[in-house]
């Protein structure tokens, strides 16, 4: 069971970024694919969290569930702190030169 449940938070982690890509090639701004995926990490987290009700049948599963959304709000936390990075060194380089 619990392959089931790290076969899924992989499959959503890759699936946030690529969306995350995706609104980063539409609007050319970091924060907003990065707020995007924060969002997908909550969108997830539900799908998450109904799939391990249905799969394990029991009112605790929703935790494994939202264990799913933990993941991916770490994930999020992450390409937004890349972001700021990309930023820092944006504008030092703008300054510098």
């Amino acid at each position: 069971m619990s392959d089931f449940f790290i076969i899924l938070i992989g499959f959503f982690i890759v699936v946030a970024n690529v969306i995350g890509f995706i609104s980063y090639k539409r609007k050319k701004n970091l924060y907003f694919s990065a707020f995007t995926i924060l969002l997908s990490a909550v969108l997830f987290g539900a799908i998450g969290g109904v799939l391990a009700l249905l799969v394990i049948r029991d009112a605790f599963a929703i935790f494994y569930g939202l264990q799913v959304g933990y993941y991916l709000l770490i994930n999020s936390v992450i390409v937004f702190l890349i972001s700021i990075l990309a930023t820092v060194i944006k504008r030092y380089n703008n300054r510098t030169t």
